[in-house]
């Protein structure tokens, strides 16, 4: 147990969690209460937050001098 990280427990724990979600829905029960609005809004927030968070991650050099000493 001491070679498992943080990152691999909540990888696991969301797993089953989406497994169990499947199951529920296939079997007639759904638990998170979603409709198509909700996932389009979803997707169209998770694109503008990854291409934020790629834009700030990034080193973008946009004055002169940063351009310079690149």
């Amino acid at each position: 147990m001491k070679n498992i990280t943080a990152g691999t427990v909540t990888r696991f724990v969301l797993l089953l969690i989406a497994l169990i979600n499947t199951g529920l829905n296939m079997a007639g029960i759904q638990m998170l209460p979603i409709n198509e609005e909700n996932i389009a809004t979803f997707i169209n927030m998770l694109f503008l937050g990854g291409t934020a968070l790629w834009g700030y991650w990034k080193n973008n050099d946009i004055t002169k001098k940063a351009r310079e000493s690149k």
